[in-house]
């Protein structure tokens, strides 16, 4: 892509189960296993991405987890900045009218919760129904424009899987 944007869409790994123990959900954390995994990923991610400007996350700490593990996978890290239309019920409007102030970035990363990037995505490509994104996906979406006036490309759209097994290559 020669001029746009490049957005790459992550829902955050995989988290300590709801109940008694975090009673207080914006302060849940990833869990042992998904910090181990998103590691792996990330660095799956990192093998090829060649860089990220800057991350923009939920303020949850589970979000802000992730953004700092995906951060860590880069030789040049990228600033991580929280953006509160990205917690839960956030809405797109709200995410889109924030990127505006991001006009020059080109490769933009936003860790949020499912359904919310799940409709994120769909509204950016001009989708009807919301993606479903499994904890660690990641998307690529290719916008002209921020925000973006026409539906965006969706370039590719991968697994926690598959990108741990990038890493292994």
């Amino acid at each position: 892509m020669s001029s746009g944007h490049i957005l790459y869409l992550i829902r955050h790994g995989i988290a300590e189960e709801r109940g008694k123990a975090w009673p207080d959900d914006r302060k849940r954390p990833l869990s042992p296993d998904g910090i181990k995994k998103l590691r792996r990923s990330g660095r799956g991610l990192a093998r090829f991405v060649t860089r990220l400007d800057i991350i923009l996350t939920s303020p949850l700490v589970r979000a802000r987890q992730t953004a700092e593990i995906v951060a860590s996978g880069f030789e040049t890290r990228p600033v991580i900045v929280n953006l509160d239309a990205l917690a839960p019920g956030g809405s797109a409007a709200s995410i889109l009218s924030a990127l505006q102030t991001h006009t020059r970035r080109v490769s933009i990363a936003l860790v949020g919760h499912q359904p919310d990037m799940g409709h994120l995505a769909a509204r950016l490509i001009g989708a009807r129904r919301g993606i479903d994104f499994k904890k660690g996906a990641v998307c690529r979406i290719d916008v002209q424009t921020l925000p973006p006036v026409r539906p965006g490309a969706l370039r590719w759209f991968v697994t926690p899987g598959i990108l741990r097994s990038i890493n292994h290559q």
